[in-house]
């Protein structure tokens, strides 16, 4: 889920058994994003899948980080196609073939939340579209390589947009990087200081120490960077209709390099 707020000097670091804490509820969150992906097929409403995430998350004996989270009335946020972020689950949302979907999913467990999105095709999806996840995931992945120590909090956000660039030559494309969301701290709040934007100069902002942690979270589109909320106050679509995707990972720094603390299951 896409929030943020000012910087301070220094992004909010964890101990090594607090970051094991930490992990532990990614791994829930990971766990709930991969039964979910495993559950959506056409056909199955979206609303079905915000169930399928949160049985996993509370037998897991975590609670959903995003239900009642501002008045969002569900456990996963679940944006197709051109939803970028923040889509509610409904009941009346019917998954088809070829739809691109984003889940973004919270879980807190012992105090401690884990946020992670990623966007997957249902069924066979045009190159144009698995490109554009792929695209955000290497956008994603080139931001969490620059969690390291001494690195400066827009040090990930030009790392990030560099990665969507170097995507763009390899895929012979543009993409739109959604103006105005980003990643954020994490830890007993789902959303901390500082916010993270997904492109700009780098050495600005506060500085990365061992056990800093950020949710990193890039979102792409096939064509603007404008976007507009939907009236249900919530959901963010992009304002020419073209498909949008997300990828997110909660990653912490440590002497060893990037610890993803969100990870999947295989």
């Amino acid at each position: 889920m896409v929030f943020g707020r000012k910087n301070k000097k220094v992004v909010p670091f964890r101990t090594a058994g607090e970051l094991d804490a930490m992990a532990a509820a990614g791994a829930v969150v990971g766990r709930a994003l991969v039964a979910v992906r495993d559950a959506a097929e056409p056909g199955v409403t979206t609303l079905e899948l915000d169930e399928v995430a949160e049985t996993v998350i509370r037998e897991a004996g975590a609670v959903p980080s995003f239900k009642g989270y501002h008045g969002f009335p569900a456990s996963i946020c679940a944006s197709v196609n051109d939803r970028v972020v923040h889509g509610i689950p409904s009941a009346g949302e019917i998954l088809t073939e070829g739809d691109l979907v984003s889940i973004d999913c919270g879980a807190v467990l012992d105090g401690w939340h884990g946020d992670s999105a990623w966007t997957f095709g249902v069924g066979n999806v045009i190159e144009a579209d698995r490109l554009l996840s792929e695209a955000t995931r290497l956008s994603m992945e080139a931001g969490i390589a620059a969690m390291v120590p001494g690195n400066r909090l827009t040090d990930i956000s030009h790392a990030i947009e560099l990665g969507t660039r170097a995507a763009e030559k390899e895929h012979g494309r543009a993409y739109g990087i959604v103006d105005g969301y980003g990643g954020h701290g994490i830890g007993r709040e789902m959303h901390m200081d500082p916010f993270l934007a997904n492109e700009g100069a780098p050495g600005r902002g506060p500085q990365l120490v061992v056990g800093s942690v950020l949710a990193i979270e890039p979102m792409l589109t096939l064509g603007t960077v404008d976007t507009k909320i939907l009236d249900d106050d919530w959901t963010v679509v992009t304002t020419d209709g073209s498909r949008a995707a997300h990828w997110e990972h909660t990653v912490a720094v440590t002497e060893d390099g990037p610890r993803i603390l969100t990870l999947r299951p295989e």
